[in-house]
């Protein structure tokens, strides 16, 4: 068989791949399917495979000649819980259930990567590939830690990889500093004295005060934190009351949201922030206010030499498509719980243009098969580069 015949043989196993994965989507934890279908695919390869960290993730190891030195590669696996609204022949056979934020794809791409490097074993050292579960929210990445991932497989480095959509499938970005914001999550109640909603006097009504807080909740960016520092504060979820006694002024409110910050301090002045705000307005309205501030996910932010490692692989893969001024995402990723142990490197991969508006966790969302050979050759490249026999 010719060389382009086996390439070609090769994409069109990963294309089918990437749409399987996409039409049987599972949420944290539950990638029971997709787990053993990676499993099955590195053992295939002769390397050593490891189950069960973090409940479903998958570790595959791949040693080659004596060098000293050992990267870990992570790919996630979950979806999200919702619909999908795009009709594609391998639209999602889950009801409730997508691949909105193209993990299928990360898969895919390192599966690819971890059979070519297999084959080729043109390098010198170990690799760990880590196909981690549960990226969406649910700790995935913490617990695989808190389950002894680095004492079972150490890392002088660790890398990740995200599809973005708006760069070109054959352009990457890679940039040293902060990538991804902290992803906190705060609740706020507001307790008052419930009463007739003809007579508030008679009453301490919390909706008003919980109007009050919302208000002014915007007055911790813009009035506390440094302008310069990056932060956002939103009020996601409002509940009070019942639509069907509209005569009732309930006793509590119950309002809650998401803080992103890039730096430790900004993260804690977000935290005292909206709890003092809180307890003001309580005060200001004769109730109480019960506050919950709960951290979830850590900022991830690019080791600088880690970085000039991958920006060397994604240049020697797309020459000058590569950008190095992209800025950062307030999205959160949860491998801030991988790089905040090892010295780490997280870098976008183009996934084309956002197809009539469709992008990461919307209905219609795909992530591009173009890019699969992007992606699989940067991986390869990242290893051959910096494990070089």
């Amino acid at each position: 068989m010719a060389v382009n015949e086996d390439v070609r043989a090769e994409m069109d196993f990963l294309v089918a791949l990437r749409r399987d994965l996409h039409a049987h989507p599972e949420l944290g934890f539950e990638e029971e399917r997709t787990s053993q279908i990676v499993a099955e695919h590195l053992t295939e390869t002769g390397m050593k495979v490891h189950r069960g960290l973090g409940g479903t993730g998958v570790v595959g190891t791949l040693t080659v000649g004596n060098g000293p030195r050992t990267i870990g590669l992570r790919a996630d696996m979950d979806a999200l819980a919702m619909p999908e609204t795009a009709d594609r022949p391998y639209k999602s056979t889950v009801p409730g259930k997508m691949h909105a934020c193209g993990h299928d794809g990360h898969t895919t791409l390192l599966l690819g990567a971890a059979r070519e490097l297999a084959r080729t074993r043109n390098f010198s050292g170990t690799v760990h590939f880590i196909f981690q579960p549960a990226e969406e929210g649910r700790g995935g990445a913490k617990r695989m830690v808190e389950d002894g991932l680095f004492e079972m497989f150490p890392c002088d480095a660790v890398y990740g990889l995200h599809n973005m959509p708006g760069l070109d499938t054959d352009e990457m970005a890679v940039v040293t500093g902060p990538q991804l914001a902290s992803s906190d999550s705060w609740q706020v109640r507001f307790r008052g004295v419930g009463t007739h909603g003809a007579k508030p006097h008679l009453g301490k009504d919390p909706v008003t005060a919980g109007g009050h807080f919302l208000a002014s909740l915007q007055t911790i960016v813009g009035r506390v934190v440094d302008p310069l520092q990056p932060a956002v504060v939103s009020a996601c979820s409002v509940q009070a009351g019942d639509p069907n006694a509209l005569n009732v002024i309930p006793d509590f409110i119950d309002i809650a949201g998401t803080a992103r910050a890039y730096t430790p301090r900004v993260r804690d002045q977000l935290e005292e922030e909206i709890g003092r705000l809180a307890n003001g307005v309580a005060a200001m309205f004769g109730i109480e206010a019960e506050y919950r501030f709960i951290r979830r996910i850590p900022p991830v932010v690019n080791n600088a030499d880690a970085t000039g490692r991958a920006l060397a692989a994604a240049q020697a893969v797309c020459g000058d498509k590569v950008r190095t001024d992209f800025p950062p995402s307030t999205a959160g990723d949860d491998f801030a719980f991988f790089s905040q142990d090892v010295p780490g490197a997280y870098v976008w991969l183009g996934n084309g243009p956002a197809v009539d508006g469709a992008l990461h966790h919307n209905t219609a969302y795909d992530f591009n098969d173009g890019a699969i050979g992007t992606g699989v050759k940067f991986w390869t490249t990242l290893v051959e580069q910096e494990l070089a026999a």
